[in-house]
């Protein structure tokens, strides 16, 4: 909770839920980033938080942009950053998507299959490509599955082949699982990066760029590595398996960027017993998976919550939201507790929700308007 994001919420009182971010925040965090990591491009990752504000800032503070779409492609250019300062780095593209994105002077592009990269050669020629290879995301509270990546062998031949048809193989990316609280597993990812250098080097190809991804956290209900330590670890394996000839370096940071910048307010609607022989209250609150909180998913995110209740006496309790869906329970089994004096109609707080919550918000999914964010 920050002093501006608390005296928006009691002067303006907005209705709930509603998302309010900081913008200083996301300053500082692009700041602390480039502060020990200077030698690193950042690639703000816009899937994180796509609100304009947002871009418009981080445009301005020099930061270059992790695109997933057309969409994201305009939102970019129209905030004012250059097409040399936007890299396409979802590995799904449709032809034409591609061929959007190279006739507006995007170069830059990632690959992680055969079929992928001939669609890049056809539409993109001349392009740099990158080729993301797979992690097992060991440590992550958000681990990504096998739907992207390749396994370091067909890598090497994915490079081969780009050279073949044309294209600049420009290097390779990797990552480690998002919220990934394992400084170590970057060493891991560089190692089999470094690997790839050297067998591609013996092919004739000279890689020059190491994305090293997202996975840089923000603050749940556990404490996170600072981004000091994030830094120091990066480097040291950079260092390690590099030595002095160290290649360019993207990271593309995303929750690490804005995660920490938002509060979501919302309403307690319900407070319920499912028997007589429980002690766990149902609290049902007016935002749910569909309305922004996706990545309770599996209980893996971990929200704090703050209530008006302080350190009044606490009891077990299951969260869950408004629709009628029985997949929209929030947490159910990792143990949460609130206030024994909580209440029908009072406010409660969920800290750090400036990172994939809003733009996680449904449509119009049982008729609950999309999560509505403000910016101060």
């Amino acid at each position: 909770m920050t002093a501006k994001i608390a005296r928006f919420l009691e002067e303006v009182q907005p209705a709930t839920p509603c998302l309010v971010v900081d913008l200083d925040v996301v300053r500082q965090n692009y700041l602390d980033i480039r502060h020990w990591l200077p030698v690193a491009e950042v690639f703000y990752a816009v899937k994180a938080n796509p609100a304009a504000e947002i871009v418009s800032l981080l445009t301005g503070l020099g930061s270059n942009f992790d695109v997933a779409s057309p969409g994201e492609i305009d939102l970019c250019l129209e905030a004012g950053a250059s097409a040399d300062r936007i890299s396409f780095g979802n590995t799904i593209k449709k032809q034409r998507d591609i061929a959007y994105a190279y006739e507006k002077g995007v170069t830059l592009y990632a690959f992680d299959s055969e079929a992928e990269l001939e669609k890049l050669a056809q539409s993109a020629p001349g392009s740099r490509v990158f080729c993301r290879i797979l992690m097992t995301c060991d440590g992550a509270e958000w681990p990504l599955s096998r739907k992207f990546g390749c396994e370091v062998d067909m890598a090497r031949d994915l490079l081969i082949r780009a050279r073949d048809l044309g294209l600049d193989p420009y290097g390779v990316s990797f990552h480690v699982g998002s919220q990934q609280t394992d400084v170590s597993q970057w060493d891991i990812a560089v190692g089999k990066t470094a690997m790839l250098f050297t067998e591609l080097a013996a092919a004739g190809i000279e890689l020059r760029m190491v994305n090293l991804g997202g996975g840089l956290p923000t603050k749940y209900r556990t404490d996170v590595p600072t981004m000091e330590c994030y830094a120091d670890a990066i480097m040291h394996a950079m260092t390690r398996h590099f030595g002095n000839d160290i290649p360019a370096m993207i990271i593309e940071p995303g929750r690490g960027m804005v995660g920490n910048s938002g509060i979501l307010e919302a309403e307690v609607v319900l407070i319920s017993r499912k028997s007589y022989d429980e002690d766990i209250r149902w609290v049902y609150l007016d935002v749910g998976k569909f309305g922004g909180l996706a990545e309770t998913m599996d209980e893996a995110i971990k929200y704090r919550i703050e209530t008006p209740y302080g350190d009044d006496e606490t009891g077990p309790v299951a969260l869950a939201g408004p629709t009628c869906d029985s997949a929209d329970i929030l947490y159910e089994k990792c143990g949460y507790r609130m206030p024994l004096s909580l209440k029908v109609g009072d406010k409660v707080r969920i800290l750090s929700t400036g990172a994939y919550t809003s733009s996680y918000s449904a449509v119009n999914f049982n008729g609950f308007a999309p999560l509505k964010t403000y910016f101060v």
